[in-house]
């Protein structure tokens, strides 16, 4: 196996907290800057992971996509795709399932409480049963909420970049509907970017559409998945490339993030894009 290459990015020259990143192929890491080991918290990078672990369930046969879950007249996909109405954070339903994408939180505890009567046992065990250790994602902790809890590694983030790229724990065409916009055209808000009139999002994961500004360069191409955390963390899938990449830095996401990460972004494209 060739060594991983101990690199740094220039996008993140000047940036004054730790910058974690790491670029994976379908087969192995192809560079590191940092340690690939150090565990930080991931945020919202938190709810693919979770997504994950729900599709694992679909899979198995033990949840259905278009059953009810969370509030009146909602189902697992509403939650999985942010359209459940459901805010922030919060239990009551600020537009009817399907009119809006509303960024939630709630929605993904929400989705991970029914998924754990579904499947008979908590979340956090599921995942650990059927997704982290299966990939040998050692040094990923699930155990805090599902929308924002859980803590990795980079090491484990390409693992599961990896999986993304090249599904293993379920069929490549349910990942393939998960990384395709779910009801189309709806307005919404990406935190700390503002309202667009197409928020597009998959199942679990964003999808790039053509917004801007973004925390992903411009140069990628719309349907490039990923999601970004409230603590600085992102990944992201682009499957045009081949590739996937993660940030961790463990402060909370602010002005430095939106300016490096554009930059940063096109840098990992431009060296190891396919």
């Amino acid at each position: 196996m060739d060594p991983v290459e101990s690199t740094t990015f220039t996008a993140t020259d000047g940036f004054p907290h730790t910058a974690l990143v790491g670029v994976t192929d379908p087969e192995r890491t192809l560079a590191v800057q940092g340690d690939p080991e150090a565990v930080l918290p991931l945020a919202s990078v938190t709810k693919p992971l979770t997504a994950w672990g729900a599709l694992v369930a679909v899979e198995r046969g033990l949840v259905d996509l278009d059953e009810p879950a969370g509030p009146a007249g909602a189902t697992v996909l509403n939650l999985l795709d942010h359209t459940s109405g459901l805010p922030m954070e919060g239990e009551e339903p600020q537009k009817a399932p399907g009119e809006r994408r509303i960024y939630s939180n709630a929605g993904f505890d929400a989705l991970a409480a029914h998924i754990a009567d579904a499947v008979g046992m908590d979340f956090a065990d599921w995942m650990l049963r059927e997704v982290t250790l299966p990939l040998g994602m050692e040094r990923t902790d699930v155990t805090g909420r599902p929308s924002a809890g859980a803590t990795a590694s980079i090491e484990d983030l390409l693992i599961f970049g990896r999986e993304v790229l090249r599904p293993t724990l379920i069929p490549a065409a349910l990942r393939d509907l998960a990384l395709t916009v779910s009801h189309p055209g709806l307005r919404g808000i990406v935190p700390g970017y503002g309202s667009y009139a197409d928020n597009q999002w998959g199942l679990g994961f964003e999808l790039k559409g053509v917004k801007s500004p973004h925390w992903l360069s411009d140069s990628f191409p719309p349907e490039t998945a990923g999601h970004f955390g409230a603590l600085g963390s992102f990944l992201f899938v682009d499957r045009s490339r081949d590739i996937a990449a993660a940030f961790l830095s463990g402060v909370p996401f602010g002005e430095e993030h939106k300016r490096i990460w554009p930059a940063l972004t096109d840098e990992i494209a431009e060296r190891y894009g396919r």
